[in-house]
């Protein structure tokens, strides 16, 4: 037996070894990344994937939602089947479910709230939640894990990373699959899953990111009834847009709702880099006041500043059908493996977006088309970055939603028509005011530093230690260059102030010029025309030192 496997496990081992049998033909294994040839996937196949999935567990049923994000891993029909995957089971008797808030909380139910349901509002493998109402009169939902589930998830975690390793010791493919990245990215979001604290802190963020949207609502916690196996949290009033039946759309109009969470969720990703990766129909809830309400946010993801940037290009040259900046774009993003083909990627990229021009946009949605660029960049060669996979799993869910709200809604019209404010929001936090004063404080430091520098380079040159490899040195000239670069840190070290000034002042109430407050329009153009002043001068010097010298020792 390979020392990478436990005799312990052998159970386990046997349930994903018929389970990956069973499905070959579906899981890329093969070298380049295709079907084993002569097998076929079905629909049928697919659900029977996602069904045994849920009946090896709550592990299992995580792994299912991280694979519905790998489409270079497996075919159309096992993603959508995956998206799907289900996560209800039985609830837990009320005895047990109290005894572990009780505990957690250290209270006795009776005395922490008024009251405290019995029957849960929901259940899955992690945990369930109840409904109940604080002494001070406010409805709360409390979810209450499940006893044992972090031990049997460890114990199955440790089987999937044994079996990762002895397939990457034994073939080939799994480097190309990253099997090993997968697993450590799968351990990382279940363990945050875990952890109710973790979500607390990201209702309490996203509520913050989101707080301009009138017509979204994040449930906030209840920090002193919360732990680390209970999470306590507002309670709202409504029901999950997958119960809603198609006859019910006709009293809903779900086109500005739409609209707003499009425009949250492009803002959680481009803007503020931090968004939740799991918005099935069943994490949205239409409120009985006419708005949408995210929950559970065990699953987010993180987006770094220079990801982001390279995401927004992606999804803007996907609206406008570039497809050569769509492949650019995915080169960028992903990571090349050995056979990597870029022509091949870039022929392939302008011919799905050309070909999603011309399809109907409610059949072709923005998850949908993400995937197919996925796909086809694993198949070139070029691994998808984590980042594009989540969030194609995200639009994905969106798309859902939207079916479920208004089937007449557009995705991608909608990522176009954001376009804009995208870019203009995108470059405001950019030039936050926090990585101005970052900017200031290095340009302080440096202009501090430079009077102690230069008295060293003089001392240097008095000294005789100093030595330059050019010719006809000249030192009126050279101190004549230094007045010029001292003069123009100056200029520099102003202009950031006074765009420092300008966007601290942006909050302020009062008087306003074209819908900014007139101190930030003052401080912006003494800003600017410093800008211009200084670039001014440096390009008429660059001129003058471009020119060709006519002197008499250039003639002979």
């Amino acid at each position: 037996m390979s020392p990478s496997l436990k005799a312990r496990h052998l159970p386990r081992y046997g349930e994903l070894g018929r389970l990956l049998v069973k499905h070959r033909g579906a899981i890329r294994l093969a070298a380049d990344g295709r079907p084993e040839p002569g097998t076929d996937t079905t629909a049928e196949d697919a659900k029977a994937f996602a069904q045994q999935l849920e009946e090896l567990g709550p592990t299992f049923i995580k792994l299912g939602q991280l694979l519905s994000t790998r489409s270079d891993l497996l075919p159309a029909e096992y993603l959508a089947a995956l998206v799907h995957l289900q996560d209800d089971v039985a609830p837990l008797p009320y005895d047990v479910a109290r005894e572990i808030v009780e505990s957690e909380l250290g209270v006795r139910v009776s005395t922490a709230f008024s009251s405290f349901e019995e029957e849960p509002l929901a259940s899955a493998s992690l945990g369930q939640v109840h409904r109940a109402c604080l002494r001070d009169g406010r409805a709360v939902a409390v979810k209450v894990q499940r006893p044992g589930v972090r031990e049997q998830i460890v114990e199955d975690m440790a089987v999937i990373d044994e079996l990762a390793e002895f397939v990457e010791r034994h073939g080939d493919a799994a480097g190309r699959l990253d099997f090993r990245a997968m697993v450590e990215q799968f351990r990382r979001s279940t363990l945050d899953e875990l952890d109710y604290r973790v979500e607390a802190a990201n209702l309490v963020r996203l509520g913050e990111d989101l707080a301009d949207y009138d017509l979204l609502v994040i449930p906030q916690p209840v920090h002193d009834y919360t732990s680390e196996r209970v999470l306590t949290m507002e309670l709202l009033d409504g029901r999950n847009v997958g119960s809603i039946p198609p006859i019910g759309q006709i009293d809903i109009d779900g086109a500005p709702m739409l609209e707003e969470l499009f425009s949250a969720y492009l803002d959680q990703v481009l803007i503020h880099g931090f968004f939740h990766a799991d918005p099935h129909p069943g994490n949205i809830l239409l409120t009985s006041d006419g708005r949408l309400g995210v929950i559970d946010l065990g699953m987010v993801a993180h987006v770094a500043p220079g990801t982001r940037t390279t995401l927004l290009r992606l999804l803007l040259a996907m609206g406008d059908g570039r497809g050569e900046e769509v492949a650019g774009a995915l080169e960028e993003l992903g990571e090349p493996l050995e056979d990597y083909q870029p022509r091949l990627l870039r022929r392939e990229a302008s011919d799905l977006v050309m070909r999603s021009q011309g399809a109907d946009l409610s059949s072709l949605r923005a998850g949908t088309l993400l995937g197919e660029l996925a796909r086809v960049a694993g198949q070139c060669g070029l691994r998808p970055a984590p980042e594009l996979t989540m969030l194609m799993k995200a639009l994905l869910n969106l798309d859902e939603v939207a079916r479920a709200l208004d089937p007449t809604f557009e995705p991608n019209a909608a990522i176009r028509e954001h376009a804009t404010d995208l870019m203009q929001r995108h470059m405001l936090g950019e030039l936050s005011p926090r990585r101005l004063l970052g900017t200031a404080l290095d340009t302080k430091e440096f202009v501090e530093n430079l009077p102690a520098r230069l008295n060293k380079v003089m001392d240097s040159v008095a000294d005789g230690r100093f030595s330059l490899n050019i010719q006809g040195f000249d030192d009126p000239e050279l101190m004549r260059g230094f007045q010029k670069l001292a003069n123009r840190v100056t200029v520099g070290i102003v202009t950031a102030a006074l765009v420092v000034a300008a966007a601290l002042f942006s909050g302020s109430h009062g008087t306003q010029v074209l819908g900014y407050p007139v101190l930030t329009v003052v401080f912006l153009g003494f800003a600017a025309t410093s800008a211009l002043w200084l670039a001014v001068n440096v390009f008429r010097a660059d001129v003058r030192r471009s020119q060709p010298a006519t002197g008499g020792r250039g003639r002979r």
